[in-house]
C-alpha cells in the first residue's frame, strides 16, 4: 500500500472544537451509521475541506477511517496531499481497471486511509450507480469504523444522489448566507428521496464576526475560513 502526506491545516480552538463537536454528533447516529456521504448545494461551499477534516478527528479519535473522494468530475483532494507518480482512484477500480488494494492509500495520519477520485471518466454517474460500486462500499465497511464518501454537489449533478442511495447517513454542507432557502429545500428534497437518512446541515464559512460578544471571543474562526478559501471566497463575492 502507497504512503502518501496530507496537507493538514491547523485549526484554531474553535474550529477544532466544531469539528470535535461533529464527530461527537456522528458517534451518537450509532454504530450502524458507518458510511457517509457528504454533500452540498453548489461548488466552493467547503464540502471537501470538512469532509477531510471530519475523516481526520474520527482517526484522531481512534477509529480506523476510509475516505473516498467519489467527485469524479472536479476532484481537489490530490491538491490537498502530497504524492509521488501517478494516482490511481475509484474511477481506475470501477472501471475494473485496477484492483481495490492498488487504489487505496495509507498516509502519514494513524489510521486514515484515503481512495482518489483518479482519472475524469466519460460516464461517472453510470460507474457510480453501477453494482461493483456497491460491493466496493460493503467490503470497505467491514474494515473500517467509518467510510467518509466526499460526493459532487448535489444541486449541480445527479451523483451524489446515485451515491447517497448505497450509504447509511448523509451530510449537506452549506455555505453562510450563499444559498438560498428556497435551493436548500429542493436539494434536501432530492436528498430525502434516497435511501438514505439525512443526518444533519452543516453551516460553512459563517461570518464569526457579526456574531455579537461570541463573534468577539470567536473571531479567529472566520478569518481562519476567510484566509484558507482564498479564492473560493473571492469568486463568491464576485458572483453575489
Amino acid at each position: 500500500m502507497k504512503e502518501v502526506n496530507i496537507y493538514r491545516p491547523e485549526l484554531d480552538y474553535s474550529a477544532n472544537e466544531s469539528y470535535k463537536s461533529l464527530r461527537t454528533n456522528l458517534l451518537f447516529c450509532g454504530e450502524e451509521k458507518k458510511v457517509i456521504a457528504v454533500t452540498s448545494c453548489t461548488p466552493n461551499e467547503g464540502k471537501s475541506t470538512v469532509s477531510l477534516n471530519l475523516a481526520l478527528s474520527l482517526a484522531d479519535s481512534g477509529k480506523k477511517v476510509l475516505m473516498i473522494d467519489a467527485d469524479l468530475r472536479k476532484s481537489v483532494l490530490v491538491g490537498r496531499t502530497e504524492v509521488d507518480g501517478e494516482v490511481k482512484g475509484l474511477s481506475h477500480l470501477l472501471s475494473h481497471q485496477e484492483t481495490i488494494e492498488n487504489v487505496i492509500y495509507s498516509t502519514n495520519i494513524p489510521r486514515f486511509h484515503i481512495i482518489y477520485a483518479g482519472k475524469v471518466p466519460p460516464n461517472p454517474a453510470e460507474l457510480l450507480g453501477g453494482e461493483y460500486f456497491k460491493r466496493v462500499l460493503t467490503a470497505v465497511k467491514k474494515v473500517y469504523d467509518y467510510v467518509i464518501v466526499d460526493t459532487p454537489p448535489l444541486g449541480s449533478v445527479i451523483d451524489s444522489a446515485v451515491i447517497a442511495d448505497e450509504c447509511d447517513g448523509s451530510i449537506m454542507v452549506m455555505e453562510s448566507g450563499a444559498i438560498s432557502y428556497r435551493f436548500a429545500q429542493e436539494v434536501k428534497e432530492q436528498l430525502s428521496k434516497c435511501n438514505c437518512p439525512i443526518l444533519g446541515v452543516i453551516l460553512n464559512k459563517v461570518d464569526m464576526g457579526k456574531q455579537g460578544h461570541y463573534g468577539h471571543y470567536y473571531g479567529k474562526y472566520g478569518k481562519y475560513y476567510g484566509k484558507y478559501y482564498g479564492k473560493y471566497g473571492k469568486e463568491n463575492e464576485k458572483t453575489q
